[in-house]
C-alpha cells in the first residue's frame, strides 16, 4: 500500500493528531464508501474521501490515516478483507484435486464454454496498474475477456505473446486500455499499440484508450497530483497528472462493461448459455455416477 514520494504536494510525513470523534467520522466514511462500491484499491478510497472533503489531499492523510485505518478496521473485523483490491501479491500454485470425484465436481461447478468462439470479434482489456486488476476482473471474468496488466511499460516478451494471441484469433480485435494521465501513462498505450501492430501486421486491430482521458478529468472532476518532473517525458506534458485510481471503481467497471458488451451477439450468447447449462448438467451427472460407483 506504499505510494511514491512525489505522489502529493506535501512536506515530510507527520503523524496526524486527530480526535476520537474525527477518526470515528473517517472510519464511518471509509465503511460507507466501500459498502456502496467494492472492491476498490486503497488509493481509490483515498480519492473518494478527498473528493467528499472528509480528509486532506496529503501524503500524511493517505498513509497515516487511510492506510492505517483500513488495516486496523480489517483486523478488527469492521471491514471485509474482500472489499479491498490488491492484485500486486499472489500465490502461484497448480490446481490439484483430492480425488477423481472431486475433480469431476469442481469441473462441473466451474465449467464454462469459450464465449468468443462464436462471436465475430475478439476483445482484450489492457490495464497499466496491477493493483486495479482486482477492481476490473469481475467484469472481464464475467465476459471471458483477457485482462492484460502491463505494470508500466510491458516487456517485449509480454507484447510478443499478446500479438501471438491476436494473430491466432483470426478476428477483428478490439483493445481497450486504461492508464494514468501523466507523461508515461499517455505514452505507454502508444508503445503497446505500435508494437502489437508491428508484431501482428496482418491483424485488424482497433485500439481505444478508455481512461484516463482529458474529458473525464473535467466531467468527473477527478483529483489531480503534481506531474513528476523526473519523468523524461514531462517536458512535453502539460498540466497536472491524474491517476486512473481517481475514477470511482463502479465507473471504471461500467466503462469496461460497456466497451465489451457492444461486441457481443446476444443471439449467439443465448445459444452458448443453453449449451453450457446442458453440458454442466452432464458433468454433474458424471460426478454423481462416479460417486455411486465408488
Amino acid at each position: 500500500m506504499s505510494e511514491p514520494a512525489e505522489f502529493y504536494k506535501t512536506s515530510p510525513i507527520k503523524r496526524d493528531r486527530r480526535t476520537k470523534r474525527e477518526l470515528g467520522t473517517i472510519r464511518e466514511a471509509l465503511y460507507q464508501t466501500l459498502a456502496a462500491d467494492n472492491p476498490a484499491t486503497v488509493r481509490q478510497i483515498f480519492y473518494r474521501l478527498v473528493s467528499a472533503n472528509v480528509i486532506e489531499k496529503t501524503e500524511a492523510a493517505y498513509k497515516n490515516t487511510v492506510c492505517r485505518l483500513l488495516a486496523l478496521m480489517r483486523r478488527e473485523g469492521a471491514l471485509p478483507f474482500g472489499w479491498i483490491a490488491d492484485n500486486t501479491r499472489w500465490m502461484r500454485k497448480p490446481r490439484t484435486y483430492s480425488s477423481i470425484e472431486d475433480a469431476l465436481k469442481r469441473t462441473a461447478e466451474f465449467y464454462r464454454r469459450a464465449l468468443w468462439d462464436e462471436q465475430k470479434a475478439y476483445v482484450e482489456v489492457w490495464l497499466e496498474k496491477d493493483a486495479l486488476a482486482g477492481v476490473l476482473y469481475p467484469i472481464t471474468a464475467e465476459w471471458d475477456v483477457p485482462l492484460m496488466v502491463t505494470r508500466g511499460y510491458p516487456s517485449l516478451s509480454f507484447l510478443y505473446e499478446a500479438a501471438e494471441q491476436i494473430r491466432e484469433a483470426h478476428k477483428q480485435t478490439f483493445i481497450y486500455y486504461l492508464g494514468d494521465h501523466d507523461p508515461s501513462g499517455v505514452d505507454i498505450p502508444k508503445v503497446v499499440e505500435r508494437e502489437l501492430r508491428e508484431m501482428a501486421p496482418d491483424a485488424n486491430i482497433t485500439f481505444e484508450r478508455l481512461a484516463v482521458n482529458p474529458d473525464q478529468i473535467r466531467r468527473l472532476n477527478l483529483q489531480t497530483r503534481p506531474t513528476k518532473t523526473t519523468d523524461s517525458r514531462a517536458k512535453s506534458f502539460k498540466g497536472e497528472s491524474v491517476e486512473v485510481d481517481a475514477i470511482p471503481p463502479a465507473t471504471l467497471r461500467n466503462l469496461v462493461n460497456t466497451a465489451i458488451v457492444k461486441h457481443i451477439d446476444r443471439r449467439a450468447l443465448k445459444v452458448l448459455q443453453i449449451a453450457e447449462e446442458s453440458e454442466r448438467g452432464l458433468l454433474t451427472s458424471f460426478a454423481e455416477h462416479w460417486s455411486e460407483a465408488n
